[in-house]
């Protein structure tokens, strides 16, 4: 189900294509949303897939914790979703159809119809037919270690995402019949990504904030925590579009307290000075360039896309 669609012929006439794939409105935010904006300003098709409607999400920022906002939560959103959407300027916007499943053993985390309890082959399913209607040559996605935050959305996402990079593009595999996924060309995407916030990252921010005399959110608690960072391939310098990510964030205004000092903490420009970039991990590639360090296309210029933007291409 799509909540905000383009053209699928200008989304199809794009050279590049890329799809993020997401557990809950406000994680297409506050996890790449720089990089999103920046490639599709430079005319890559930009595709988000979200899973569940969030409908365990708390309402954090209390000036939104208010009854008329209870009653419609799940409403309120899906509008939050598309305001964000907007911001970052996806070409299209669909949802997987799944329902939140809350944290483990929580009653939300055993209903029939959450993601967690979704069998992997239908929901892959679901994601597939999508993969293979808009084309993506890059896919991005949840690493497959979340030691930090083990939310069983986050979790499916990555097992969910992974197995359809393989279905999208086997000839041989087709949906269920029953199964509500509707049959579509095999496609096979070029490259997926992991989404990481490096320990570098945090590091960075919270010398920052020593360095203005601000209190640091990141306590021992994040700094003592383990990175990834050995695994990082790519960065990309997010510097032209940073301020994307806070004002996506801020449009999710029932998940997203403005004052908090974790996301708002510090000036926009000292927090692009101290690091301005995203970071991913390549997890798997079936072109046979080389490893991309500062760009997720680099290399994909072939008869399989036809012509890129010069800058996309190394």
């Amino acid at each position: 189900m799509h909540i905000l669609i383009g053209s699928d012929a200008e989304l199809a006439a794009k050279p590049l294509r890329m799809l993020t794939v997401h557990a809950h409105p406000d994680d297409e935010a506050s996890k790449g949303a720089s990089t999103l904006a920046q490639y599709g300003a430079s005319g890559v098709g930009t595709v988000l897939v979200t899973a569940t409607g969030g409908e365990e999400g708390e309402i954090v920022n209390k000036a939104m914790d208010r009854p008329d906002v209870r009653e419609r939560l799940v409403d309120v959103r899906r509008e939050e979703l598309i305001r964000a959407s907007e911001v970052i300027g996806f070409d299209q916007v669909w949802m997987l159809g799944y329902r939140d499943s809350g944290m483990p053993d929580s009653e939300a985390n055993a209903h029939a119809q959450c993601f967690a309890q979704a069998p992997l082959l239908e929901a892959a399913g679901r994601l597939v037919s999508i993969i293979r209607s808009v084309r993506p040559h890059v896919i991005i996605t949840y690493p497959d270690v979340q030691r930090g935050y083990r939310h069983p959305d986050h979790l499916r996402v990555h097992e969910v995402t992974d197995l359809a990079f393989q279905l999208a593009g086997d000839p041989d595999w087709s949906p269920t019949p029953g199964s509500g996924v509707t049959p579509v060309e095999p496609w096979q995407p070029l490259r997926l990504f992991y989404n990481v916030w490096s320990k570098a990252r945090l590091v960075a921010l919270h010398g920052q904030y020593t360095a203005l005399g601000l209190e640091s959110p990141y306590d021992d608690k994040w700094l003592s925590r383990p990175g990834q960072d050995q695994r990082i391939t790519t960065r990309i310098d997010i510097r032209s579009h940073y301020g994307v990510r806070r004002d996506a964030l801020l449009a999710h205004r029932t998940q997203v307290d403005p004052n908090e000092r974790f996301w708002f903490g510090l000036p926009e420009d000292a927090e692009c000075r101290a690091y301005p970039y995203e970071d991913y991990i390549l997890a798997q590639d079936r072109t046979e360039g080389e490893v991309p360090t500062d760009d997720l296309f680099a290399g994909i210029l072939t008869d399989h896309v036809g012509s890129a933007p010069d800058e996309l291409v190394s």
